[in-house]
């Protein structure tokens, strides 16, 4: 299928003029703005706003009551519990398809118990390669898998941030009463 002469629109640039080919207009307006932030720093008296964590923390994170999140934020993943104690996952593996990192790693055996067919054997969850979107938290059927409003994430090495399944289970008896978002 060709394309009519009549659809084709031709655009044409304005030519630059000397003084912006030599880019100088520019470089100097992006001088001043560096000036202007530089001096309205130490001219205001007003401290930095680069934080030295985990020293410093902060405590501007929007809240309702009872000092839990209900804003935009999203924390460390959480598995939840069932009212047996037992993991709540079916090993659908919904969250992990629609997880956009590919962070999500699922091994689903026949469950022991009458009331559902699957259960998660390994549930692995890699919280460095995530981006925090909750694609995995609004798939899920279940609502087996959550994220808390608990931000404070560290870890030595590599291996210690991806969480296995009972890491994740160990988070939400931590944050149990924390209701997430």
């Amino acid at each position: 299928m060709a394309i009519a002469d009549q659809d084709i629109v031709m655009i044409k640039t304005k030519p630059m003029t000397r003084a912006e080919s030599l880019y100088l207009p520019e470089v100097f307006k992006g001088l001043g703005t560096t000036l202007k932030h530089l001096v309205g720093t130490i001219g205001n008296g007003k401290r930095s706003k680069t934080m030295q964590y985990p020293e410093e923390r902060r405590e501007d994170i929007p809240v309702e009551e009872g000092g839990i999140n209900r804003g935009n934020f999203r924390g460390v993943h959480r598995l939840n519990r069932d009212d047996q104690g037992r993991v709540r996952c079916v090993a659908c593996f919904m969250c992990a398809t629609a997880c956009p990192a590919n962070c999500i790693h699922i091994v689903g055996e026949e469950s022991p118990w009458d009331d559902r067919e699957k259960y998660p054997a390994q549930f692995d969850l890699d919280e460095l390669r995530c981006i925090y979107c909750g694609m995995c938290e609004e798939a899920c059927p279940v609502d087996a898998i959550e994220l808390t409003p608990v931000y404070s994430l560290v870890g030595l090495s590599r291996q210690s941030m991806i969480f296995d399944k009972s890491k994740l289970l160990s988070i939400y008896d931590e944050t149990i009463e924390d209701k997430p978002m």
